[in-house]
């Protein structure tokens, strides 16, 4: 990818003069925000807006915002942006399109985070098909209403507009403008005390005054419908915090709450401040994580307030005014004694604050341990997060005695500052794939890469063969020290004694009907290189088919995308038809009834397709058509021929593949063309070299292509199988198991969102093909021999 602009001249080339010198005014800066990449793009996203063709400004406004916005959240939610950009085209006019791009930035900086501005697209989407006369006046006073907003408060006033007045536009229109009493009255309610974007540089050097070190935030958006905010949490070293905090009410002395006076409110502000001490100081003082093996949740949960405890000393004893900060957050009282949860808070309170009177011989016990802890060679236990493994543990042993049932959701923190504790625990992950396929797979072959002189002085192990555990392997041709005669004839190791490579195996499970659960990690798929033919078999099929290409040549054309078309003659469009509103006002001036379809509305027309052609290469392929002197084989590479040119010539990405078996522990893959190859020399001889053997395990097939079909971003993917029978190997003497099988993976691709399609030349196919591809997702090919006009038909009846 290249950061010259000279570069991109053929994507650029629509682009009007005065568009073209608003890009090069902007390059220099968009070269500081993007990576090459990035700028790959940005570029893009001109190109794309470009071909809506809603005029030079919405483009012009892309051009110089859209380096903003990466500039506050980062390049990549560029091109989410754009993609956001053209979704809603066939949804609103352009001008709020453009309003929606020069108010990106805004949001960009006020929400402080890639995520968070990915989901104020999603939410800008949703509103739009609600209340699509409110969107414009909303971004026009966007600064002001995230002035006073979270992301959360945001939608929830503005979905409340939206179904208040889902009829009434002119009172929508006044709600979104900010022109209503009630919306003033429903930002006041979801304004929120403190946001974290307007005071996160202060906090920055909050913390850095502390540690002498920098601390990386991001803001966390809330439950949007319980306005609860996330708890803060510490992940990847980011601090993720609440986008924004209430000011925190403390109880009265007369209710025997915490240590602030009647209706003394702590602000938001403080509370960040007390967040992020809290977060800090388990960044620094943790040096290990504590395992969670063998520890069951109530004893995680006391560990957890034994940790939190021991950061806090550690940095108390640095900042001695933290813990004033920090105690006047506490609000357990002796009296709350209901849950585990009452005890876990009064815990946490009694080991921070010494004021704190609490005669329970539990809370005794926990503070003794403590202390007992702190005190030992001036504190140098608390340096070590095992001291709260092991206070935790004996706390946890004595809380059972309580006998009060404890709930892992419920009974938690009430402290606001306290985060969730996700930092410092350990967890060994359990590996799916790898229980799945316990006792199934073999020791795993290593391949060494070696020198000439290891390989020529090594002697060989004759007994070893293909399970050898390892292989040796040279980077070059390796021939006979001296001339071996006619027999060798000059050639190599290789082509003397050598096997075709293959893959690494692919596992896949395969469904038993009898038993009706599938056996893990069952066959084995092996890809195996496509040995080439001869070129002059393609132009041959090429030059008897001329006539059947001709003849697709029109139908090929419709297909191709059209981009941007005008639909006019609308009542209801995103702009104005001007020739059509001039014929109705003639009209008028006549005295004639004028037509009132005025509008025309701009619709981008793409394809956004992959197909995958299966091919079954079993060894009934290889038998003569009947009374043709041509087999089933030669037909199947004729037909791959033409509906490889039609697929190449409207432009859809595809690939063609085959396959064929000898039993479950070896299907054989071929890929004679892929997605990212173009159709030229190199796969047409593959295809001309194509064989039939073997047998026709399906299943593992089709669940190994659609593994390629998955990797493709295409909305539609379709898979067309070709076959000439029905499932079956050499291991299978059961008819029912493999189509059992074959079944359940057309449903396995096709919850990825794969569209499998049989062509069968199998006369016999009606009997079992639609149990196994559906009603409508399979073709019975009576005459064989028209097989190469009809497969690129089907295509063409697919995609449309």
């Amino acid at each position: 990818m290249s950061i010259n602009l000279t570069d991109y001249a053929e994507l650029l080339e629509d682009l009007s003069p005065h568009s073209r010198e608003a890009l090069e005014t902007n390059w220099h800066d968009a070269t500081k925000v993007f990576s090459p990449r990035g700028l790959d793009n940005y570029l893009k996203g001109v190109s794309a807006i470009r071909g809506l063709g809603r005029g030079d400004t919405l483009v012009e406004t892309w051009i110089q915002q859209a380096p903003q916005v990466a500039k506050e959240v980062g390049e990549d939610v560029v091109a989410d942006l754009a993609t956001a950009s053209l979704m809603l085209a066939s949804k609103t006019s352009g001008a709020v399109i453009e309003l929606l791009l020069a108010s990106a930035p805004t949001a960009a900086n006020r929400l402080g985070d890639a995520e968070l501005f990915l989901k104020y697209l999603q939410f800008i989407n949703t509103l739009i098909a609600q209340a699509p006369r409110g969107v414009r006046p909303m971004l026009d006073k966007l600064e002001l209403l995230f002035q006073h907003l979270t992301l959360g408060g945001l939608r929830r006033w503005a979905l409340w507009g939206a179904h208040a007045h889902r009829t009434n536009y002119e009172e929508q229109i006044k709600y979104f403008g900010l022109e209503s009493k009630e919306s003033l009255a429903m930002l006041q309610k979801e304004r929120k005390g403190t946001l974290l974007v307007d005071v996160q540089r202060r906090i920055n050097m909050y913390l850095r005054a502390l540690w002498a070190r920098d601390f990386f935030m991001r803001p966390t958006s809330g439950d949007f419908e319980a306005r609860e905010g996330y708890r803060p949490y510490i992940e990847d070293y980011l601090l993720h915090l609440p986008d924004a905090y209430d000011d925190f009410q403390l109880p009265s002395p007369a209710s025997g709450g915490g240590a602030g006076g009647e209706g003394e409110k702590v602000s938001g502000l403080e509370l960040y401040r007390a967040t992020t001490a809290h977060c800090a100081a388990h960044i620094v003082e943790t040096k290990q994580p504590i395992s969670a093996e063998a520890l069951n949740p109530l004893q995680m949960a006391v560990i957890s307030v034994i940790e939190d405890a021991r950061v806090e000393a550690l940095s108390i004893r640095r900042f001695p005014g933290l813990k004033q900060l920090w105690c006047k957050l506490h609000t357990a009282t002796p009296e709350m004694s209901a849950s585990v949860g009452d005890y876990l808070n009064r815990l946490a309170r009694a080991l921070l604050d010494d004021r704190y009177q609490d005669d329970d011989a539990w809370i005794a016990e926990g503070r003794a341990l403590f202390a007992t802890a702190a005190e030992e060679n001036q504190g140098n236990r608390l340096d070590s997060n095992h001291t709260s493994w092991e206070i935790g543990v004996q706390l946890a042993h004595s809380l059972t005695q309580k006998k009060i049932p404890f709930n892992a959701r419920t009974d938690i923190l009430t402290a606001p500052y306290r985060d969730d504790n996700r930092y410092f625990w350990e967890f060994e992950e359990f590996d799916f794939d790898k229980a799945a396929g316990a006792g199934y797979e073999s020791v795993k072959q290593v391949r060494k890469y070696v020198s000439v002189m290891e390989m020529a002085n090594e002697i060989d192990v004759e007994t070893a063969g293909d399970d050898a555990e390892e292989i040796w392997v040279l980077g070059t041709e390796l021939f006979p020290y001296e001339n071996i005669g006619d027999e060798s004839g000059g050639k190599s190791f290789n082509e003397l004694e050598g096997k075709e490579p293959v893959s690494d195996p692919f596992h896949y499970s395969e469904w038993d009907y009898q038993i009706q659960l599938e056996r893990p990690a069952w066959a084995t798929v092996l890809e195996k290189r496509a040995k080439s033919g001869d070129l002059e078999t393609i132009d041959a099929i090429t030059a008897k088919y001329k006539r059947e290409i001709h003849r697709m040549k029109f139908l090929l054309d419709a297909m191709q995308p059209q981009g941007v078309q005008r639909i006019r003659k609308l009542e209801d469009g995103d702009e104005i038809d001007i020739n059509a509103a001039i014929a109705s006002f003639i009209d008028i001036r006549l005295g004639n009834q004028p037509d009132p379809r005025i509008m025309m509305r701009s619709v981008r027309k793409t394809r956004d397709f992959s197909i995958l052609v299966l091919l079954d290469l079993s060894e009934s392929t290889n038998e003569t058509v009947q009374d043709q002197e041509y087999s089933v084989l030669d037909l199947t590479r004729q037909a791959c021929v033409l509906l490889a040119d039609a697929i190449n010539k409207v432009g859809d990405p595809f690939a063609i593949h085959g396959f064929c078996s000898d039993g479950r522990h070896d299907v054989e893959y071929y890929r004679f063309k892929d997605f990212n190859q173009h159709w030229d020399e190199g796969p047409k001889a593959k295809l001309a070299g194509m064989t039939g053997q073997l047998s026709t395990r399906m299943g593992a097939a089709i669940r190994h292509a659609g593994h390629y079909l998955k990797l493709q971003r295409s909305a539609k993917k379709l898979l067309i199988v070709i076959t000439d029978g029905e499932p079956a190997d050499i291991d299978v003497r059961d008819p029912q198991y493999l189509r059992y099988d074959t079944k359940k993976a057309v449903e396995e691709v096709a919850r990825e969102g794969v569209t499998t399609y049989c062509m069968s030349l199998d006369p016999r196919a009606d009997n079992y093909v639609s149990r196994i591809f559906g009603q409508k997702n399979f073709m019975v090919v009576d005459h064989v021999q028209r097989l190469p006009e009809k497969l690129p038909m089907l295509y063409a009846g697919l995609t449309r």
